[in-house]
C-alpha cells in the first residue's frame, strides 16, 4: 500500500552566531517529533518551497493511522482507485473468455435450476413454501438462506482460497450464490402484490418521480469490486480490494447504502406486507454485511485499512462532513469514467424492461 505522507511544518532558519566560551545545551529530541516507524527511504526529504526567503520544508512518513486535518488538500491514497477503467490495458483475449463463460454460466443456470422441466429452482421454490402459507415469511426465509450461503462464503473465503485456489473458490462461491439469488428475485416479483395493503401512494403528486429516481441513484451505490467483472468471472485472478475513492468517498459501505434506498422506494411504491418483509430481510443482510465486511478487511488490510476507515464513514457523507475525508477539487471525475456510464445505461435498461422481467417470471409460476 502507499506510504501516508504529511509535509511537517517546521522550517529551518539561519543558526544564530554562538557567543564565545559559551555552548548551546544540548535539547533532546521529542519522540513526538519523529515517526515511530518510518516506513521507506523518503523520511526527512528536503523540499524546497517557492518563497522569498530560502526554507526548507521536510517531508516525514507518518503513520498510517495520522491525518493533517488542518489542510484542506486531499490525503495521499492509501486504498485503490475504484471504478478505474483503462481501455488501452485491456486484453481483448480476456473478454472473449469472459463472453464465453458468461454466455456458459447463463446456459447452465437456465437447465439446472430455471427451466421447470430439468431444474430444480421450482422444487427449491416449493419446498421452502412448505413452511408457511404466508407469502411473508416464504419471502424471510428466502432471503436467510440467500444471505446465510452468501456471507457464510465470503466469510470462509480465506481458508477456501487456501484449499481450493482463488477461481476455483470464486466459481464455487458464484455457483452457489447466483441460484439462489435468481430465486428470491422471481419470487418477490411474482408475488409482491400477494400481502396486506398497508397504503396506497401510487398516485401521490410526486411519488412515481420521486421512486424512479430514487431507485435510479441506488444503483451508482454498487460495490465498486462490482466493477471488476473479469474477476467475478474469475477469469483474472479474484482479490480483495481495499478501494478508497468514487463512491467510497461518501460511505465505505455503499452496497448497503444503495440496498436501502431501493428497498425504501419500493417499499413506498408497492406498500404492502410482503414488501415490507422483502426490505427487512434485505436491509438486516446488508447491515450484517458492514460488519463482516470491516471485520474481513481488518484481517486482510490490517492497518491500511485503519486509515481508509478513519477517513471514510457509514452514513453517506458523514466523513466529509465532519472533515475526516478531503474531496479533491475534480472529485467528480472519479465518476465520469466507462463503469459508471454502463451502469447509467443499464439502469435505464432496466426500468424499460420491467414489463418483459415480470413476464418471464410469472411464466415460472414460482
Amino acid at each position: 500500500m502507499a506510504t501516508c505522507l504529511v509535509v511537517a511544518n517546521s522550517l529551518f532558519r539561519p543558526p544564530k552566531p554562538i557567543l564565545p566560551h559559551k555552548h548551546l545545551p544540548l535539547q533532546p529530541i521529542s519522540s513526538h517529533s519523529l515517526p515511530k516507524s518510518p516506513l521507506n527511504s523518503t523520511f526527512l526529504k528536503p523540499h524546497f518551497s517557492h518563497s522569498d526567503s530560502c526554507r526548507f520544508r521536510f517531508i516525514a512518513p507518518a503513520s498510517l493511522g495520522e491525518t493533517d486535518a488542518s489542510s484542506d488538500e486531499p490525503l495521499p491514497l492509501v486504498g485503490e482507485d475504484s471504478a478505474a477503467f483503462d481501455l488501452g490495458t485491456q486484453n481483448i483475449v480476456s473478454w472473449v473468455y469472459f463472453t464465453i463463460i458468461l454466455g456458459v454460466v447463463l446456459f447452465v443456470l437456465d437447465v439446472i435450476w430455471i427451466d421447470n422441466s430439468t431444474g430444480f429452482g421450482k422444487a427449491f421454490i416449493d419446498a421452502v413454501s412448505t413452511l408457511s402459507d404466508s407469502h411473508e415469511i416464504v419471502m424471510l426465509a428466502l432471503i436467510l438462506i440467500f444471505a446465510t450461503v452468501h456471507s457464510g462464503l465470503a466469510s470462509f473465503r480465506d481458508m477456501g482460497e487456501k484449499h481450493l485456489g482463488k477461481r476455483a473458490y470464486r466459481v464455487l462461491f458464484a455457483g452457489v450464490s447466483l441460484p439462489l439469488a435468481v430465486s428470491t428475485v422471481v419470487y418477490f416479483i411474482n408475488h409482491r402484490y400477494d400481502g396486506v395493503q398497508l397504503w396506497q401512494l401510487q398516485n401521490g403528486p410526486g411519488v412515481h418521480q420521486l421512486v424512479w429516481l430514487s431507485n435510479f441513484i441506488s444503483f451508482f451505490f454498487l460495490y465498486p469490486s462490482t466493477f471488476n467483472l473479469l474477476e467475478v468471472a474469475a477469469v483474472d485472478q479474484p482479490k480483495v480490494h481495499l478501494w478508497e475513492t468514487g463512491i467510497m468517498r461518501i460511505t465505505r459501505h455503499p452496497q448497503m447504502v444503495g440496498q436501502v434506498i431501493w428497498c425504501l422506494a419500493h417499499t413506498i411504491w408497492i406498500g404492502n406486507s410482503v414488501a415490507v418483509a422483502a426490505s427487512v430481510g434485505l436491509i438486516g443482510h446488508h447491515l450484517f454485511g458492514v460488519w463482516n465486511g470491516d471485520r474481513r478487511l481488518a484481517i486482510r488490510h490490517g492497518e491500511a485499512f485503519e486509515v481508509v476507515k478513519k477517513r471514510t464513514s457509514i452514513i453517506p457523507f458523514a466523513a466529509i462532513l465532519d472533515g475526516r475525508q478531503k474531496l479533491p477539487k475534480d472529485y467528480y471525475k472519479e465518476f465520469i469514467r466507462l463503469p459508471y456510464l454502463a451502469i447509467t445505461a443499464m439502469t435505464l435498461g432496466a426500468y424499460f424492461l420491467h414489463p418483459v422481467m415480470q413476464a418471464a417470471s410469472f411464466r415460472l409460476h414460482w
